[in-house]
């Protein structure tokens, strides 16, 4: 699926070899462009509900061809509808897949954990200032560890690749893909594929069907040819039990109550009767 999105010919690759041993730094940037451009694609799809634009794109014969080479193939609800017919279809099925009371947001958290804003929400925002990224709001709030956000931020870390070989800096190269190795390690691989298989599952439109099951053929890919072994932690659970929360707090000191009624009793505040307030 992926060296047919990136029309990587396996037939100039020899036995034992590999495409990053034999790709020149030009072409080893273009590689990396060209799967940023699909993190982009992806991130699309998932990050919210799809704008005219990115739908116009999406349509272009060439693109639809290249992914029915990949075996995406959409059916007439999407490649036979009007536009505008079209978006109000794919809003109301984004709002029931991802936004309604009983879809299966698609937060790295809340597949993970069962909550929003747990543990990994709060460790890729470390990794994104660390790298000198800031999340900023599109059409809606979102949340760091959010699906589309994430691809986002690999496609970017791609695109840096990309001008570190251009610019000749091949230890920066190298430090940009360890970096996607450990976000892949520690983030995207734990979930999307799993999560791709449910909303395959569930999708009553070709368009989420498909582009999920691109999702998930794409991270199979991304993961094998990285060279990396990570659990599916997701494994496409229809139901996520919530997570015990865990408070820190110091037994050692008393609760609100307590430590107002101890220092009443010792007279340290003046209390003023309720009838001396009217």
């Amino acid at each position: 699926m992926l060296n047919a999105a990136l029309q990587i010919d396996e037939e100039e690759i020899g036995a034992g070899e590999t495409a990053s041993v034999l790709a020149s730094p030009a072409e080893t940037a273009a590689e990396c462009r060209a799967r940023a451009s699909i993190y982009r694609l992806l991130a699309g799809v998932f990050v919210e509900e799809v704008s005219s634009s990115f739908l116009s794109a999406l349509r272009q014969d060439d693109l639809l061809a290249r992914l029915a080479e990949s075996g995406i193939r959409f059916d007439a609800d999407f490649t036979a509808t009007p536009d505008g017919q079209l978006i109000d279809a794919l809003a109301v099925e984004y709002t029931a897949l991802f936004a309604a009371t009983g879809g299966f947001p698609p937060v790295e958290s809340v597949r993970l954990y069962g909550l929003l804003q747990q543990e990994p929400a709060f460790q890729v925002a470390a990794t994104y200032r660390r790298l000198g990224f800031e999340l900023k709001p599109g059409k809606h709030a979102t949340f760091p560890d959010q699906l589309g956000v994430e691809l986002m931020f690999v496609a970017e870390l791609l695109e840096r690749s990309a001008a570190a070989l251009d610019a000749g800096d091949l230890s920066g190269q190298r430090r940009l893909d360890k970096e996607i190795k450990r976000f892949w390690a520690q983030h995207l691989g734990r979930w999307v594929r799993g999560y791709a298989r449910l909303v395959e599952r569930a999708a009553a439109h070709s368009f989420y069907r498909e582009m999920a099951r691109f999702l998930e053929g794409f991270a199979e890919e991304e993961i094998l040819a990285m060279g990396l072994k990570i659990e599916d932690a997701d494994k496409g659970r229809l139901v996520v039990p919530k997570a015990e929360v865990k408070v820190e707090f110091n037994p050692d000191e008393p609760v609100c109550n307590a430590c107002v009624g101890e220092a009443i009793a010792q007279n340290k505040i003046d209390v003023q009767p309720l009838h001396d307030l009217r």
